[in-house]
C-alpha cells in the first residue's frame, strides 16, 4: 500500500527516475526516524563486500555488511529484532529496532546466539535535512510504502525488494522492473 506522508518504519523505493545516483538507483530505504528535523534511514537492498568480521576484529561474525547510505560511511550501524537482548535499543515500528548497546551485540554474536534473520549491519546511513525528504518526494523521487513484512523484514532476502515493489505497483512502474540499472544497456 502506497503511503503519502512519510512516518519511521515505512519503506522509500526509489523512483525509476533516479538514476545516476549511485547511492540511491534502485534503492530501498527503511526509515528509521522522521521529524520536523530530518529523517535517517537505511538502505536494505545494497549489499557490500565486507563481513562484520573484517571490520570488527573482535566479532568472529562472518555476516553481511549493507551500505546504509552515504552519511557517515566509516561508522557501523545496526537495526535488529530482539530488543530484550541489545539494551537501550529504539524502536523503529511493528518489532524493528535500531542500535543498542554493542558490547551485548558483540557477545551475543561470538557466542552464536543471534543470526542474520535478527539483526543486519549497516556502514552508513540515509540522512535528509528538515524538509529534504518532503521536497525529494514533491519531486516524485521517493515513493513511501508501508513495511508488509513487519519485523521479518530482516529474514527478507533484499537482492530483489526494488523490482518487487515496482510489480506491486504495477503500470509504468512493471515497464521499469525489468530494465537495466544502466539505461545505456538497452
Amino acid at each position: 500500500m502506497i503511503q503519502t506522508d512519510p512516518q519511521k518504519g515505512h519503506l522509500l523505493i526509489a523512483e525509476p527516475s533516479i538514476l545516476g545516483d549511485l547511492s540511491f538507483n534502485r534503492s530501498v530505504v527503511l526509515l528509521a526516524d522522521h521529524n520536523n528535523e530530518g529523517s535517517i534511514g537505511f538502505i536494505l537492498n545494497k549489499p557490500l563486500d565486507y563481513t562484520l568480521n573484517e571490520l570488527v576484529p573482535n566479532v568472529s561474525a562472518e555476516m553481511r555488511v549493507y551500505n546504509g547510505g552515504p552519511v557517515e560511511q566509516d561508522n557501523l550501524y545496526f537495526i535488529h529484532k530482539i530488543p530484550d537482548q541489545i539494551p537501550n535499543s529504539i524502536e523503529i515500528s511493528n518489532g524493528i529496532f535500531w542500535g543498542g548497546d554493542f558490547d551485548s551485540v558483540t557477545e551475543l554474536l561470538n557466542l552464536g546466539t543471534i543470526s542474520e534473520n535478527d539483526i543486519r549491519f549497516f556502514l552508513g546511513y540515509s540522512g535528509w535535512d528538515s524538509g529534504q525528504l518532503t521536497n525529494e518526494l514533491l519531486t516524485n523521487s521517493w515513493i513511501i510504502a508501508e513495511n508488509i513484512y513487519k519485523k521479518s523484514l530482516l529474514e527478507k532476502e533484499h537482492k530483489n525488494s526494488w523490482k518487487e515493489k515496482m510489480m506491486e505497483l504495477g503500470g509504468d512502474y512493471s515497464i521499469w522492473s525489468n530494465a537495466p540499472a544502466d539505461p545505456s544497456y538497452n
